[in-house]
């Protein structure tokens, strides 16, 4: 498992931009006075969102301004794996690894990330890349996939993943998806096979039920 231990080298000091902390002030009246510190994830992620990570500062500034121990801000941005606390690429890509997309072929696209990237951890030179193998995802129907920042590329191979890698560290954008031109979404490869009858849609199909004996007649249209 990847080391997740906060970032040996930390920043001087933590400071929230002008939109976010105007936000902080508008979150934070959702919260009634003395309970405070259950803003504390929402919070962390917005500090991530503005930094790409969560620094010791960071912690420390929120743990002031909700008026809690850091210690208590410490052990929930290391309990949870969605904080990063080390420095990550500006496109983090966690590639899962679970039974599902193991069996349709991650481990071919983590040969690619270390190939393009390096180990997990590693930023690319660029600055661009870095990537982690994570636990179930959650889209197994579309295995195998990443998820890069905040978006979902599904049903990849190698080959296209090496494209999707090489364009994001060239800072092209990608538009994430379903890569498999034979598919729509989750749906089954190719034409479908069932529920194809247009009497199940055109309304005959229930005509059809009110003829039958001891039927309840349809509702009227």
């Amino acid at each position: 498992m990847a080391e997740r231990s906060p970032a040996k080298e930390q920043p001087d000091s933590f400071a929230w931009s002008e939109e976010n902390r105007a936000w902080c002030d508008e979150t934070l009246k959702k919260y009634p006075e003395g309970r405070q510190a259950s803003a504390v994830i929402p919070f962390l992620w917005r500090a991530q969102k503005q930094e790409g990570w969560v620094s010791i500062p960071a912690m420390e500034a929120i743990a002031q301004q909700l008026a809690m121990p850091y210690i208590r801000v410490y052990e929930v941005a290391t309990f949870y794996t969605m904080f990063n606390l080390k420095p990550v690429g500006r496109y983090y890509v966690q590639l899962c690894g679970t039974t599902p997309c193991m069996l349709r072929g991650s481990e071919g696209l983590i040969d690619v990330c270390h190939e393009m990237i390096g180990a997990q951890n590693t930023i690319t030179p660029s600055g661009n890349l870095s990537w982690i193998e994570v636990e179930c995802l959650g889209a197994c129907c579309n295995a195998p996939m990443v998820q890069i920042n905040d978006y979902y590329y599904q049903d990849l191979t190698p080959e296209v993943f090496r494209d999707i890698l090489a364009k994001l560290d060239r800072g092209e954008y990608v538009e994430p998806g379903v890569f498999n031109e034979g598919r729509h979404t989750s749906d089954p490869e190719g034409e479908n096979t069932s529920l194809t009858d247009p009497a199940l849609y055109d309304g005959s199909a229930a005509k059809k039920i009110d003829k039958l004996p001891n039927s309840e007649p349809a509702p009227a249209e």
